[in-house]
């Protein structure tokens, strides 16, 4: 009896003493590779967005479907300080402008372009492109896989999620002119530096959170963009708006 409450014990003992199992990766390339893939595989999800930039302060939800053909997403924000409705469908971008931003015509939906000759274009095209590039969670990883180190890695829990935590660091001058969060396409020679990424991933690889820290190469200045994606799978439908609507 007491030889079998030793065996016991002793057996105890050494499962809450076995460490827990290292996360799936050690290098970022790989990383990178799986998210991408577990993302395209996954299909769809919800996602939230909270970004924080100097005296910016703006929060969206949306939906999103990520494919081969790129990514279509629809989304309400506060960039402007009062909710806009974007929808990202075949590699264009669409703003339901608030009334008092809207042209003569009075049309409610723009067609938004980083380089559009408009004046809603002119002014927040830069920005509301960006905002949209940040919610696929492939922009990032791209990043992370042309110029991604991982410093640390731990398995956690994320919500009641069981999750893999990672802390890439990138290193700006590795990314050429393919910038995060509307950077210019110099910033890397004038600001120089790494700046981190922190990347929490499901079972399956795919991206439960990605929090984006500029801090670092923006001295003075705050810069973080934080995306969360949940209820992958789900049904998303996103269509352009009707032809009579855009201005």
């Amino acid at each position: 009896m007491r030889k079998a409450a030793v065996v016991l014990l002793f057996a105890v003992f050494a499962a809450c003493s076995a460490p827990s199992p290292r996360p799936a990766f050690d290098d970022a390339r790989a990383l990178a590779d799986a998210a991408t893939a577990a993302t395209a595989s996954g299909g769809s999800a919800k996602f939230g967005t909270d970004v924080a930039v100097g005296s910016v302060r703006s929060k969206g939800q949306g939906r999103a479907r990520f494919g081969a053909d790129g990514t279509a997403q629809v989304m309400t924000t506060d960039f402007l300080g009062e909710p806009m409705e974007l929808r990202l469908v075949a590699g264009k971008l669409y703003a339901k402008a608030p009334e008092g931003s809207r042209d003569e015509a009075g049309k409610p939906w723009t067609l938004v372009a980083a380089d559009g000759t408009d004046p809603f274009s002119q002014v927040l095209g830069g920005s509301l492109t960006q905002l949209a590039a940040q919610n696929d969670p492939a922009h990032t990883l791209r990043e992370i896989r042309t110029a991604g180190t991982i410093v640390a890695a731990e398995r956690t829990n994320l919500g009641g999620v069981a999750a893999e935590h990672y802390r890439v660091d990138l290193e700006l001058t590795r990314l050429g002119t393919d910038l995060p969060a509307g950077l210019p396409a110099d910033a890397a020679g004038r600001v120089g530096g790494k700046f981190p990424v922190e990347l929490w991933l499901d079972e399956g690889h795919r991206p439960l959170q990605i929090v984006l820290d500029l801090s670092p190469i923006l001295p003075g200045a705050e810069a973080r963009i934080t995306t969360r994606y949940s209820d992958w799978g789900v049904p998303v439908d996103v269509q352009p708006p009707p032809s009579g609507e855009v201005g």
